[in-house]
């Protein structure tokens, strides 16, 4: 493939309807062409956490002494911080897809078949199994074969259960040697290949409804599993599927107590059972439903509580086993309708039974599904959001039954529309077999990554939320009397009350609102309203929406949902206006600074109250970063080549604009170029740079193109031919990093500066994905890429670990900074993605190929469905499930050639002609100008950094 590869799928502008696809009924009892596989008895490589080197903690000791003790400030206040490396966590490599749609809650699933993993709430994430989630078989046939085993190999943990009520004493007979789990996200395929019965194939397909370009479906919390049972025996076998579920949402809420299950019957046969949770600390309740539904030859039984572990009432989880070996079924079993609360200390579970006959030489489908149901968000800030999939289900926490319910009816349909999304990829002999599959697999983070998707409506706020300010309930014309003379008794205290609280509050933060990051206020009319995003940085990371991160992944939004995307950009654009000079005290220096200047584009969207309380990232001042501003002006004309919606593009432009004159202050000599400022002021925030850098100033460059092109879209001729100059004019110092084979990581002179950096031509990279001019020449790109190539990728593990982000001229690792010596999987993606843009597709698929290897292969180091941010030359990780490796769809970008518009040099614009626009633009760049940042560091503390840099040399 030494030709730029253009695929038949070829991303189209504007936004595509699912419905537009081919659509063909999949066979759920068949797994797609190519998928990830493992033997369920397979035990990968257990990840293997970084360790610091002695200089490296000697420079971070301040670092860390500083978090330690805001952890245990937090702590006391019942918080977390947004990084905790020193707490311990569950870590197994046994991952694989996750349940649910997108921004409705995650439920983890291993190859293995456990139920983990659980994110559910905000922050949240409960990584252990809970082992009575599961699914078994019994199988009865005419010649007095029996079998019976849950339909998942057996845990060491099960040791340290109760065997004589609870699920120890269930038949845990599985092997796993003759089964196979196959992923391709977001479904799954387990093909039990003879177990437990050697004359019967099972097949359980996992479904989410996780589909391109769908705002509705995609948000559901529900998948679907359906059997698919193959009697390939002489005689006929009676089985009976088992769907086990326990009341719990992981962690120790489980034995709270006063949690209840109940029978539903559905409309079109379908039965289910209701597991009601009364969450502790504070949380949302959650309800669940599983159920399944009766068809012709297929009857379906309830057991709606058994008990687990405990004191509860009800039968124990080993009579509940034992009355399906012997009856097949629930039908025996006889329950009041009252649901008796659980105790505290003990654990209750439901089950529902689907019993069939299969004839010799048949085949059977059932179908069961799993829903909950959660519709608020609560943050910690006080507000309270309603999730997307309340829009079409209601807000009052009663929809787990009617989801599932649909579920089990519309799951073929989705099962279409996916397989009509992925099939042109999958069946493109042009690609390594390896992509595709990684491919999609990466997606995962899209469920997984703490994501919450929003009914776009402004929040519920508490008490919690209005601080120090007065108010009074009074104020409100409706009086308790009125109340009581309302005619027929129709009168509800609580709904007076909880009216007369919400109008104060509204009035309280209608000010406050209109100077947060809410991006929906930026919707034109006639623009739909489909919610808003967020999605951590990492399960370990806790910060929604990190911009310097999403630049990577944001690819996977802009072709896949692109509505989210703009959505997200929206929100930005308005915290680029926002001014909160509230102070956060940075880890770096214990210094105090504002939160967020006016101009700046926040690092991220907050944690503890989105959108109202932006920057959770307290390490150092990202007010004065030189990669946010420039990311959000790339990717919002990304978007809006992607899009074509020009609506977009004129509501965010004065947000671009100030972004931009923002900037002008990093360019301390007038010679067009921003300069890093000695400290780790970008993504790499543990490698320092000075000066004229590759990295920032390349994405300068190319943002102050994407500034005039998109002054071009709305019509600024002025702001179109001054960003033009003001790139001209910076493309030229730029160059002067050219050193013959590569552009230097800066040009501060320093014993780093001639570091071959991975990700040097971002800048480049993004221009190409925009369809604009090239930042640099394409001998010199290319040549640049070779050397990446030859040196990061080659010198690393024969290729096979993806790119390292620093290397030295003479071939040995750049080891001056924890992250120079680290590979970062979403910048192997996106340095691949900048291969492909040259043309270099052969040598970008082998750059990318060291990522499949070290998290998807079967060799690897553990990572599947959980790919790091980073790992070292030594194989040890940092922060698992991160968001940056979505980048892999960047490549997908440059492959499929996205229409784009075609650019026409711009005549050369002389600088007596921008008088105007200049000094325009240089007014709001002096209101925009930061304090000169005077340093408040204590003498003990210079000498200690002085100390440490000497030691460093």
């Amino acid at each position: 493939m030494t030709e730029r590869m253009i695929l038949d799928n070829a991303f189209n502008e504007g936004d595509k309807d699912a419905s537009n696809y081919s659509i063909n009924k999949a066979d759920p009892g068949k797994p797609a062409s190519l998928t990830w596989k493992r033997k369920l008895n397979g035990e990968g490589r257990v990840p293997s956490m970084f360790t610091l080197t002695f200089q490296e903690k000697l420079h971070m000791a301040p670092i860390g002494i500083r978090l330690w003790q805001l952890i245990r400030e937090q702590s006391t206040k019942g918080r977390q911080v947004i990084i905790n490396p020193f707490a311990k966590r569950y870590i197994t490599s046994c991952q694989g897809v996750p349940l649910g749609g997108v921004g409705a809650g995650s439920i983890g699933r291993s190859y293995k078949g456990e139920f983990q993993r659980w994110q559910l709430f905000p922050r949240i994430c409960e990584d252990k199994p809970v082992l009575a989630n599961q699914f078994s078989v019994f199988v009865s046939r005419s010649n007095g074969e029996k079998y019976s085993s849950v339909l998942c190999p057996a845990s060491p943990e099960l040791v340290k259960e109760d065997a004589v009520s609870g699920i120890g004493s269930w038949d845990w007979d599985l092997k796993g040697n003759n089964s196979t789990y196959h992923a391709l996200y977001p479904r799954a395929w387990t093909v039990y290949e003879g177990e437990p019965d050697p004359a019967l194939k099972i097949i359980c397909r996992q479904i989410s409804p996780v589909i391109p370009d769908n705002y509705k479906e995609s948000s559901f919390p529900v998948s679907a599993f359906t059997f698919t049972l193959y009697n390939t025996g002489k005689t006929t076998a009676e089985v009976t599927l088992l769907f086990t579920w326990a009341n719990s949402v992981g962690g120790i809420s489980e034995f709270s107590g006063q949690h209840s299950n109940s029978k539903i019957m559905m409309k079109d046969g379908v039965h289910g059972v209701l597991l009601h949770h009364m969450t502790t600390d504070g949380l949302p309740p959650m309800t669940f439903a599983i159920a399944a539904q009766e068809t012709d030859g297929v009857r379906i039984s309830e057991c709606p509580c058994f008990l687990i572990s405990g004191n509860s009432q009800g039968i124990t989880a080993k009579e509940m086993w034992q009355e399906i070996k012997e009856h097949g079924s629930f039908e025996h079993l006889r329950f009041t309708e009252a649901s008796v609360p659980s105790e505290p200390g003990s654990s209750i579970g439901a089950a529902i039974a689907a019993s069939l006959t299969i004839p010799s030489d048949s085949v059977r489908t059932v179908t069961f599904s799993l829903a909950w149901d959660c519709p608020e968000v609560n943050f910690l800030g006080g507000k309270t959001y309603h999730r997307r999939y309340t829009k079409f289900y209601g807000t009052d926490g009663d929809a787990a039954a009617n989801i599932a319910h649909d579920a089990i009816l519309e799951h073929s349909r989705w099962e279409s529309l996916i397989e009509a999304w992925q099939r042109p990829i999958l069946e493109d002999k042009r690609l390594p077999e390896w992509y595709p599959v990684t491919l999609f697999n990466e997606l995962y983070y899209l469920n997984s990554g703490g994501t919450i998707w929003t009914d776009g409506l402004s929040p519920v706020h508490s008490l919690v939320s209005i601080g120090g300010r007065k108010f009074s309930l009074d104020r409100s014309q409706l009086g308790l009397k009125s109340i009581i003379d309302v005619p027929n008794n129709q009168n509800d205290t609580a709904i007076d009350i909880l009216g007369r609280m919400t109008s104060i509050l509204e009035q309280i933060h209608t000010p406050i609102a209109s100077n947060s990051a809410f991006g929906t206020n930026l919707l034109q009319e006639g623009e739909e309203n489909i919610g808003q995003f967020l999605y951590l940085e990492g399960i370990e990371y806790h910060m929604w929406n990190t911009y310097d991160v999403h630049f990577y992944a944001s690819f996977a939004l802009i072709m896949l949902f692109p509505k989210l995307q703009l959505s997200i950009q929206r929100d930005f654009a308005a915290a680029v206006m926002m001014h909160d000079p509230s102070k956060i005290k940075l880890l770096n220096d214990g210094k105090w600074v504002p939160r967020k200047v006016l101009g700046a584009v926040p690092h991220d969207i907050g944690i503890d109250d989105p959108w109202f309380e932006v920057n959770a990232y307290c390490l150092y001042d990202t007010d004065r970063w030189k990669d946010l501003n420039p990311k959000f002006v790339l990717q919002v004309y990304r978007d809006v080549v992607a899009t074509s919606d020009k609506k977009f593009a004129q509501a965010v432009w004065p947000s671009v604009y100030v972004a931009m004159a923002y900037m002008d202050q990093f360019d301390k000599d007038g010679d067009g170029m921003i300069e890093n400022d000695g400290f780790p002021d970008q993504t790499y925030d543990t490698w320092s740079v000075s000066g004229v850098s590759a990295y920032s100033g390349g994405l300068w460059v190319a943002a102050l193109q994407a500034a005039s092109a998109l002054a071009c879209e709305i019509g600024d001729k002025g702001s179109e031919d001054y960003f033009w100059y003001k790139f001209l004019k910076a493309k030229a110092v730029y160059q002067k990093l050219w050193n013959g084979s590569y552009f230097d990581y800066d040009n501060s002179g320093s014993s780093t500066s001639s570091s071959i950096q991975a990700d040097q031509l971002a800048g480049q990279w993004y221009a190409r994905a925009c369809g604009l001019f090239p930042i640099v020449d394409e001998d010199k790109a290319r040549t640049t890429l070779e050397k990446v190539y030859n040196y990061n990728v080659l010198k690393v593990k024969d290729g096979k670990r993806g790119a390292v982000n620093g290397m030295l001229p003479d071939g040995r690792v750049d080891m001056s900074s924890m992250q120079s010596r680290e590979i970062w999987s979403g910048v192997t993606y996106a340095v691949a993605a900048t291969m492909i843009h040259e043309d270099m597709v052969d040598v970008a698929f082998h750059t990318a190929s060291g990522i499949f290897e070290a998290v998807w292969s079967e060799e690897g180091l553990g990572y599947s469905f959980q790919t790091p941010e980073a790992w070292n030359i030594d194989d040890q990780y940092r922060s698992l499930a991160y968001m940056r490796p979505l980048a892999i769809w960047a490549m997908q970008w440059a492959l499929s050639r996205p229409k784009l518009p075609k650019q026409e040099p711009a005549p050369e614009v002389k600088a007596d002609s921008l008088r105007i626009h200049h000094a325009g633009f240089s007014k709001v760049a002096r209101f925009l100008k930061l304090p000169e940042d005077q340093g408040s560091r204590s003498i003990l503390q210079a000498v200690f950094d002085y100390t440490c840099k000497r030691m460093l040399i």
